[in-house]
């Protein structure tokens, strides 16, 4: 029996860890491991237990270096590689959908397809020293598919950049293009995603997910119509039980007590 692919891991905090764990491809993201990836999404989305989601990898200067190259160029048929092609808009769909929060944490450099799975996080913290691109067009091929999330998150002239280029970023840059919520020292990096998991894995599981689901409907919608969703998600949120708690606990000054309901 094959070794799994991704690994994952619940800890007594609610914060689920999945991790890339091919090292000897650099956790390129072939079908074999997207699919691992996108049924332990899956898995997290319905265990009421899971609170929060780290994307991780056990490569200690690698995250992932994208798309698996050998594929792309095999023998298989035009067909069969465009069917397989729907793993990649399905996994930044279910990490948007989740109904959970998703933190990516890049502990290595995040490359090609890999970077498109970073932008689809809803946080990312990055260890001093990775880089971030879509290095592609060096090989001959374009960031097709994460090209629609580059131009979600970075200037057209800077996406254009990368994309074209093919040249990578180091942390200082993800950081002033907003790519990254934190850069932290290697010795500090696991400590500093465990802290930011377990404060996101604190807040009340009920209303990160109307919110996160809220944000994943509306993002593209035009102002009038997202305002007139939100309003909606708003009154639904008065509804809960975990809004009246939340305001009870910060006015009688301790830890609130979610109800879930």
């Amino acid at each position: 029996m094959n070794e799994p692919l991704v690994r994952h891991e619940l800890d007594d905090h609610g914060v689920a860890y999945l991790t890339l764990d091919s090292p000897a491809t650099r956790n390129a993201l072939s079908d074999a491991m997207l699919d691992e990836l996108l049924a332990a999404l899956e898995s997290a989305r319905q265990d009421e237990r899971v609170r929060v989601v780290v994307l991780g990898s056990s490569h200690d200067k690698v995250f992932s270096a994208g798309g698996d190259l050998k594929s792309f160029a095999g023998n298989t048929s035009t067909v069969v590689k465009y069917q397989g092609l729907d793993r990649f808009p399905r996994l930044y769909q279910a990490i948007g959908g989740l109904g959970k929060p998703v933190i990516c944490a890049a502990g290595g450099d995040v490359l090609a397809g890999a970077f498109g799975v970073a932008l689809a996080c809803d946080l990312v913290i990055a260890k001093e020293g990775v880089r971030f691109g879509c290095p592609e067009i060096n090989v001959g091929v374009f960031p097709f598919m994460i090209s629609s999330l580059i131009y979600r998150n970075v200037d057209r002239l800077k996406a254009n950049e990368l994309m074209m280029l093919g040249e990578p970023i180091d942390t200082a840059e993800a950081r002033r293009l907003n790519l990254v919520n934190a850069v932290v020292p290697a010795d500090r990096f696991d400590d500093e995603v465990r802290s930011w998991a377990r404060k996101v894995a604190g807040k009340s599981p009920l209303l990160m997910r109307l919110g996160k689901d809220a944000i994943n409907a509306t993002r593209d919608m035009s102002l009038p119509d997202a305002l007139e969703a939100l309003r909606a998600q708003l009154a639904l949120a008065f509804t809960t039980e975990d809004i009246v708690e939340g305001v009870a606990a910060f006015r009688e000054k301790r830890e609130p007590v979610w109800k879930l309901r």
